[in-house]
C-alpha cells in the first residue's frame, strides 16, 4: 500500500491551450496554475524565532547556522576518527559494510544545511536556455570527424547547462498510439517541409495530411512498399511473412541509418522491436522524427567507436541504403555487426552495390561487392539468398568455424583483454570476440517470449541468484501495479477526490516508452509486459553499478549502457516516463555530477506532461524533491509500508511555454 505524504511545490505554468489527447479541455487541474514564492519553502524558520521580524528571524538564522556549520563538521568527522580507531578487529567487517551508508548521510545532512544557510536564492527556479537549445543533444559537436563527414560524440568538453530545454514555439503533446505511430505534429521536430518532400528512399517517402501534420498512414503507398519488402526478408530467410520471424528466434532489431522508423513501424505490431541508429545531424534528424513517432530510436554511428552495446545483442541487423560503406577500413565496421549479432542471427543489406544486374555497367560497384562478399564469408557469414539490391547474411551458429578458416583469413580472433563484452564508446576492434563466451547460443534456441523467463541453470551464465531474480521479478510486478494510479494528476491535490467519469484513466495523458535509468536486471520492463501495457523500454545500465545488461539483451528487451553524469544520446521530449530506482544512491558519492545535473537531464529528455517516478532512501527522496521546485515540476512523495527506509517521489513535468522577452 502506497501513502501520500506531502506535495511538492510547483512554479509558475503556461496553461492556456493545454487539451489532453481526445481533444476535450483538462479538469481544474490544468485550469487552475499556482505559483509560489521562494520564501515560503523557509517558512518553517520563522516557528523557531519568536521575536523580530521576518528578515531579521531569517538573517539571525543564517547567522546560527554559518557558526554552527564547521563544528557539527568537526564533531563528525571527530567522532568518525576516534569510533574508527577504537572499535575491535572483529567488528571492522560489519563497520565497513557500514560505512558508505554512513558517509552518504554526512554528505546529504551537510549539504541540506548548506541550502538553508545559503537561503531562498538557492532554491530558484531555473532560467529558460536559449532558443538553440530546443533540439541540441549534448556530446555532439558540429564539428565532423574527416573520415565519416559525421559530428562524433564527446562528452569532455561539453560544458553541463542547467537551464531548462523549452520546447519548439507551436509544440504539440504527441497523439496517442496506434495513431500516434502514423501522424506526428509538423511542429514538433526540426525539419522542413522541403527536406520532407526531397527525401527519396523507400522509407522517406511520405504525405503531408494538412500543414499541420506529417503522415505516415498505413493505406499510403509508403505502406504498402514497407510490407511488401518485409515479406521479400521473410521469404529469403526461408520464411512464410514477417509473422514467422518470432518462431524463427528474431526478436529484436538493429536498423541503421533507418530513415523515419517506417520499417521497425510496420514490425513493432508482429512484438518485434527496431532500434533505430542514425548519426547526429544538425538539420532534420531521421532519429528525432522516428523518436516523435513513439519508437526506439537513438544517436549512435560506426564513425570510430564501437557501439554501446553488449556482444550478441541483437538478432537482425538491417541496412536499408543506410549510407555506411561496409568494403572501407579492412572491413572493420562489419566486424562490428558481427560483434553485435547473435549466432545464427541475420545481416540485412539493401543498397545498389548489391544489384547484380548493375555489375555490367558499373565496375567499382563490382569492386566494393566483392569486397563485402570475400570479407562476409572470412566472418564466417552464410548468404543465404540475393534479389535484386536485397542481400541476406546468416551469421554462424558454430564458434569451431573460426578455427576452420584458411589461414590469414579475415580478422583475427580477440586476445585476451581487446574483448570487453559491454564496451561503453570503446575504439573500434578489428577482431572477432565472443567465441568463447558462456552466452553464444543460437537465436532459434531461445525465442520469443519464452526467453524473457529465466530458470537457475539460464541465470548462473550472468552470475545471478535464482532467489535474487525471483525477489526482482516478484517486487516489480507488485510496483507496476502500485504505480499505474499514480499517474494521475488527482495525486497532487492535496484533498484528492474520486476519478469521475469525465476524468482521464492513468496514466493521465498516455504513455508509450519508459526509459529506466537503473533496469538491473529489466525486470521493471518484463512487468509491464505481463500486466499488458503496450509500451516499450529503454533499458539503461550505469556504468557506477552492476552490469547485468547481457541478461537482458538476452531476455530480448532493448538496453544500453550509460554514465548518468553524461548526456544520453538522444533529441530532448524523447521519452513519456522515466523511472529511477536507487538511480540517486548509486551518484550520491559522485564528484562529476550534482543531484540537480541529474535531474536536469531527466527534464531534458522528458516530454511536456510526461512522468518522472524517482525510488530511493528518504533522505535522497527529500533533497530530490526540493530541487523539483527549481524544474517547475509537480512533486508528491509517496510512503511505502513495505520499506520504511524508502520513498517514492512522483512527478509531472508541465507543459511550460517560454514567455518572450522574459
Amino acid at each position: 500500500m502506497l501513502k501520500p505524504l506531502h506535495r511538492g511545490v510547483s512554479g509558475t505554468r503556461i496553461c492556456e491551450g493545454s487539451r489532453d489527447l481526445n481533444g476535450t479541455e483538462k479538469g481544474d487541474f490544468d485550469a487552475k496554475c499556482s505559483s509560489y514564492e521562494s520564501d515560503e519553502m523557509f517558512r518553517f524558520l520563522s516557528d523557531s524565532f519568536v521575536l523580530g521580524t521576518l528578515r531579521n528571524q531569517h538573517k539571525l538564522a543564517k547567522q546560527m547556522l554559518s557558526f554552527s556549520i564547521p563544528l557539527i563538521v568537526l564533531v563528525i568527522f571527530f567522532g568518525l576518527f576516534w569510533w574508527s580507531v577504537s572499535i575491535s578487529t572483529s567488528s571492522r567487517l560489519h563497520a565497513a559494510r557500514s560505512y558508505d551508508k554512513i558517509q552518504e548521510q554526512v554528505v546529504l545532512y551537510l549539504s541540506e544545511i548548506g541550502e538553508l544557510a545559503l537561503g531562498p536564492s538557492r532554491l530558484r527556479e531555473l532560467e529558460f536556455c536559449s532558443q538553440d537549445f530546443e533540439n541540441h543533444v549534448p556530446c555532439f559537436s558540429a564539428r565532423e570527424n574527416p573520415d565519416s563527414g559525421y559530428a562524433d560524440r564527446s562528452c569532455e568538453l561539453e560544458p553541463k547547462q542547467n537551464c531548462i530545454v523549452p520546447p519548439p514555439v507551436k509544440y504539440r503533446v504527441p497523439l496517442r498510439w496506434p495513431i500516434g505511430r502514423d501522424v506526428i505534429w509538423f511542429a514538433n521536430v526540426k525539419m522542413t517541409a522541403d527536406e520532407v518532400l526531397s527525401s527519396g528512399s523507400m522509407t522517406k517517402r511520405m504525405m503531408m495530411m494538412e500543414e499541420e501534420q506529417i503522415s505516415f498512414r498505413s493505406d499510403s503507398s509508403m505502406f504498402e512498399g514497407i510490407e511488401d519488402y518485409s515479406h521479400q526478408i521473410a521469404g529469403m530467410i526461408g520464411l512464410r511473412n514477417v509473422s514467422n520471424f518470432i518462431q524463427a528466434g528474431i526478436r529484436t532489431i538493429l536498423d541503421i541509418g533507418c530513415g523515419y522508423g517506417s520499417f521497425g513501424a510496420h514490425l513493432f505490431s508482429k512484438q518485434l522491436l527496431t532500434m533505430c541508429i542514425a548519426n547526429y545531424e544538425t538539420s532534420g534528424s531521421q532519429v528525432q522524427l522516428t523518436l516523435e513517432r513513439g519508437l526506439p530510436a537513438m544517436l549512435s554511428s560506426f564513425a570510430s567507436k564501437q557501439l554501446p552495446y553488449p556482444s550478441f545483442s541483437f538478432d537482425m541487423v538491417h541496412c536499408a541504403q543506410c549510407g555506411i560503406d561496409w568494403d572501407l577500413k579492412d572491413g572493420i565496421y562489419l566486424t562490428e555487426v558481427d560483434r553485435v549479432l547473435r549466432p545464427g542471427g541475420y545481416f540485412v543489406w539493401m543498397s545498389p552495390i548489391a544489384d547484380a544486374q548493375s555489375f555490367l555497367h558499373n565496375k567499382t560497384n563490382l569492386k566494393k561487392w566483392n569486397a563485402v562478399r570475400d570479407f562476409t564469408e572470412s566472418l564466417c557469414w552464410e548468404m543465404l539468398s540475393q534479389l535484386d539490391k536485397t542481400v541476406v547474411w546468416k551469421k554462424t551458429s558454430k564458434s569451431s568455424c573460426y578455427h576452420s578458416r584458411k589461414p590469414s583469413s579475415g580478422p583475427p580472433l580477440c586476445r585476451k583483454g581487446h574483448y570487453v563484452e559491454s564496451p561503453y564508446y570503446r575504439p573500434l576492434e578489428n577482431c572477432i570476440g565472443g567465441t568463447k563466451s558462456s552466452r553464444w547460443f543460437p537465436v532459434e534456441q531461445r525465442t520469443w517470449p519464452s526467453r524473457a523467463n529465466l530458470n537457475k541453470s539460464k541465470l548462473a551464465v550472468y552470475g545471478v541468484q535464482w532467489e535474487d531474480f525471483a525477489e526482482d521479478s516478484m517486487k516489480w510486478k507488485m510496483a507496476v501495479n502500485d504505480y499505474w494510479p499514480l499517474m494521475s494528476p488527482l495525486i497532487f491535490s492535496d484533498h484528492p477526490k474520486r476519478p469521475g467519469d469525465d476524468d482521464p484513466s492513468p496514466p493521465y495523458n498516455m504513455l508509450r516508452n519508459v526509459l529506466d535509468m537503473n533496469a538491473q536486471f529489466g525486470g521493471f520492463n518484463s512487468a509491464l509486459l505481463e500486466s499488458g501495457k503496450d509500451v516499450w523500454v529503454m533499458n539503461a545500465v550505469p556504468t557506477t553499478g552492476s552490469n547485468h545488461l547481457p541478461l537482458i539483451v538476452d531476455r530480448g528487451f532493448l538496453g544500453v549502457l550509460h554514465d548518468w553524469c553524461e548526456a544520453f544520446p538522444t533529441y530532448p521530449r524523447t521519452y513519456d516516463m522515466v523511472h529511477a530506482d536507487g538511480i540517486l544512491s548509486l551518484e550520491a558519492l559522485r564528484h562529476r555530477c550534482s543531484m540537480l545535473d541529474l535531474l536536469s537531464e531527466i527534464d531534458r529528455l522528458l516530454r511536456p506532461e510526461g512522468w518522472v517516478i524517482i525510488h530511493d532512501t528518504t533522505n535522497l527522496i527529500e533533497s530530490a524533491r526540493m530541487l523539483t521546485t527549481q524544474l517547475k515540476w509537480d512533486a508528491r512523495v509517496i510512503e511505502s509500508d513495505s520499506n520504511m527506509d524508502k520513498r517514492l517521489l512522483v512527478c509531472q513535468k508541465p507543459f511550460l511555454k517560454k514567455i518572450a522577452n522574459s
